[in-house]
Parts: C-alpha cells; sequence; structure tokens
C-alpha cells in the first residue's frame, strides 16, 4: 500500500484570500490548452488571431462550467437540486459532469464558430485536442483533493484516503489523469498528424474518452446519491455508452464516405 501525500489543498494564503491546488490546476489545464491551441492554429493555417484564442478559450469555459453544472443536476443529484434549487448557483460545493461540460463546449464553439464563420470541424479537432491538458490537470487536482476517490482493493499501490474511511482504495484519480491526459493527447495528435478529415480527431476523442471512462468506473467508487444502477453500471459508465458508439460510428462514416466539411 502507497502512503497518500495529504497535500493541504490551500496553495497559499495571500491575507485573507486562500489559494487552492484545485484552482491552480484548472489555470494550468487552460494555459496549457490556450498555447496548444494557438501552435494547432498556427499550423493548420485558420485565421485566428491570438484575441480571437482567447476569445474561443474564455466561451469553452462558460461552456465547461454552465454545461458542467447543469449535467451534474440533471444527471447526478437532481431529486436535491428540486428541493434545494438555490444549490444549483453554489459552484464552490462541487459537482460538475464532464458530459454536461462536453455538450456545453459544442453549443460554445458552434455559436463562436457560426459568428466568426469559421469552420467548426478543424475547431471542434484542435479543441478536443487541446482539452487533454485540462483533462490531466483536474484529475490531479481531485487527487489533491482527496475526492473522487476508487474501490475498495488489496493492489499495492492502493492509497487511504483521508475522507473514505480506513480501508485503502484505487488512486482511480491518476488512473483518469494518465488516460485522460497523456495517453489520449498521444492517439489523438497521431490521428492529427495524419491530416484526417474534418471532425475525425473529435469523434476518436469521444469514443476514446468514452472507452477510457467506462473501464476506470469499474475501479471507481460510484456516486453515493446513486450507487450501482439497476443496468449493473455507474451514471458515468451509462453516459459514456452513447459517447462511444457515436465516435465510432463517426470514425467509420467520415472514412468510409470521405465526408467533406
Amino acid at each position: 500500500m502507497l502512503h497518500y501525500p495529504n497535500i493541504d489543498p490551500v496553495a497559499i494564503h495571500i491575507g485573507p484570500l486562500a489559494v487552492r491546488w484545485y484552482g491552480l490546476m484548472y489555470l494550468a489545464g487552460f494555459s496549457c490548452a490556450y498555447l496548444f491551441i494557438r501552435r494547432l492554429v498556427k499550423i493548420s493555417g485558420l485565421p485566428l488571431r491570438s484575441d480571437d484564442v482567447s476569445d474561443l478559450l474564455f466561451a469553452c469555459v462558460l461552456g465547461v462550467v454552465c454545461g458542467g453544472r447543469i449535467g451534474y443536476v440533471l444527471f447526478y443529484n437532481l431529486s436535491y437540486f428540486v428541493d434545494h434549487p438555490q444549490e444549483i448557483f453554489a459552484l464552490w460545493n462541487g459537482g460538475m459532469s464532464f458530459h454536461g461540460g462536453l455538450l456545453g463546449v459544442v453549443i460554445a464553439a458552434t455559436l463562436f464558430c457560426r459568428k466568426r464563420r469559421l469552420p467548426l470541424g478543424q475547431i471542434a479537432d484542435i479543441l478536443v485536442i487541446s482539452s487533454c491538458f485540462g483533462l490531466f490537470f483536474g484529475r490531479i487536482g481531485n487527487f489533491i483533493n482527496g475526492e473522487l476517490w476508487g474501490r475498495v482493493t488489496d493492489v499495492p499501490w492502493a492509497m487511504v484516503f483521508p475522507a473514505a474511511g480506513p480501508y485503502p482504495r484505487h488512486p482511480s484519480q491518476l488512473y483518469e489523469a494518465l488516460l485522460e491526459g497523456p495517453l489520449l493527447l498521444a492517439i489523438l495528435l497521431l490521428v492529427y498528424r495524419r491530416r484526417p478529415q474534418p471532425w475525425t480527431v473529435f469523434c476518436t476523442f469521444i469514443a476514446t474518452y468514452a472507452l477510457a471512462r467506462f473501464m476506470v468506473e469499474f475501479v471507481r467508487e460510484p456516486d453515493a446519491q446513486l450507487g450501482i444502477l439497476s443496468t449493473g453500471l455507474t451514471m458515468g459508465q451509462t453516459l459514456s455508452l452513447p459517447m462511444m458508439v457515436v465516435g465510432i460510428v463517426g470514425v467509420v462514416l467520415l472514412n468510409r464516405r470521405g465526408c467533406k466539411q
């Protein structure tokens, strides 16, 4: 069994202000994504200036926050929020859904591209590649916070998380960080370098992410308010299955028909 580092979630205090590691991880993710988007935009020759990239990333951040929160409310704890509607806006109490956040980004990017008359497929491919940085740092933030831990296990690398009881558990946050971060990034870059049809990288992303999430859910502790659903799957697995199907079908159709944007 490994020792959980038990890092103080507050990185530094600036007077009365507490700067948390979780917030710094998101800042690192968005900063890396911004720099990578700029690089890929330059390589692709898209007519986007630095200010345009900043506007695009800002729109996507809004999409992530709004979509992620709405997704969590609808999919993970609807009955609670029906009784406590004022808590919907209490983002500082936690509760975000990746699947809702993804939908929010799709909507935000679509509106942005329509307004600027930009090719949505090419932009979507660049965004999903860059999102791997946010996914990686976000999961590291979960690990530092000691949240979203795994199920009880006896594997040699198990850890006892302070808020999860006395039993050793899978460090599932680290599994997700590696799968959704560097591994997914490497796969998407390999596909992107082949200069495929627009939307191919996007479809590869949603299929591969969904597969990784589906597998990790077997060792991740289910949400306490939901547990294992009647289907034998978790909510994360249930939401990932249609993503996986759409992604695979999209890649197949794009390669068969040579779809143009």
